[in-house]
């Protein structure tokens, strides 16, 4: 893609995208999950290495059946206590906006907490001349990983902490390019980090993560400039924000648009 070009041309069709976005994380949730059951409407992925790992044990819901939605709901619910059985929580996924509405009374009965995600396109021009941002080995990118969970979870055993790092291993069977990146303070530390994944022309960000300490000195942006040059030549580059979270104005400043809406059901 040219310089300064926007990836999705003006005609880019919306659905079209946010249905491409979605069939990109179900593929790369199955093919780095080294297990996939299926569920009424969906798939479950389990990686008992990473038992207490949410995104790496989670069940994934794309339609209902004709039933009504409490009832289906409520089947997704069962299936979930089922699939997840062995772990400490359960995290059903909800892809269709308006089956997540729905499904939302039967899980609150349920006693699932909902957040709502914004799937987020890239609209904005691609910056003429990216900032440097520095490629990271699975060698330096573990350390700084494991240094930011423990920061946010001071309590958790150092094994949990420990596997929270270890399952962005798992990633690099995700997509054809998958890569991690990070630009670092004027003290040698990595400030701002993210994961960049790249599979038939379709791109996403994720895990943008900034050091408590370096937070609003800009090092998150001119990450993402970075990124977004980086996958300058991809035909979509999305995102995914809470709904209910202050980085989804960030993204929106960056040129990302929302796309369409999804939600997550989480117990724990």
């Amino acid at each position: 893609m040219a310089e300064g070009a926007v990836p999705g041309s003006e005609e880019a069709d919306p659905a079209v995208d946010l249905a491409r976005a979605v069939r990109f994380q179900h593929d790369f949730a199955r093919r780095r999950a080294p297990g996939v059951v299926a569920v009424p409407g969906g798939f479950a992925v389990l990686d008992d290495r990473f038992p207490g790992s949410h995104d790496d044990n989670k069940v994934i819901v794309r339609t209902a059946a004709t039933e009504p939605p409490g009832a289906a709901a409520e089947r997704v619910v069962r299936a979930a206590d089922e699939v997840l059985g062995r772990r400490a929580h359960r995290l059903v996924c909800v892809d269709d906006d308006r089956l997540g509405a729905a499904f939302a009374p039967a899980f609150a009965a349920a006693g699932y907490e909902h957040e709502t995600n914004l799937i987020m396109a890239f609209r904005g021009e691609t910056p003429a001349a990216p900032p440097a941002a520095e490629r990271l080995t699975m060698a330096e990118l573990l350390p700084v990983v494991r240094r930011d969970w423990r920061a946010t979870l001071p309590q958790a055993p150092d094994e949990v902490v420990d596997g929270l790092a270890r399952r962005v291993e798992a990633r690099l069977r995700g997509a054809d390019a998958v890569s991690f990146w990070g630009v670092r303070a004027p003290d040698g530390e990595i400030a701002a980090r993210a994961d960049l994944y790249v599979h038939e022309g379709v791109a996403q960000i994720e895990s943008v993560f900034t050091g408590e300490a370096y937070r609003g000195k800009g090092y998150a942006r001119a990450l993402m400039s970075a990124l977004l040059g980086r996958a300058a030549e991809a035909e979509l580059i999305f995102l995914v924000a809470g709904a209910a979270d202050w980085p989804k104005d960030f993204y929106a400043g960056l040129g990302f648009a929302e796309l369409g809406r999804t939600h997550a059901f989480l117990r724990a």
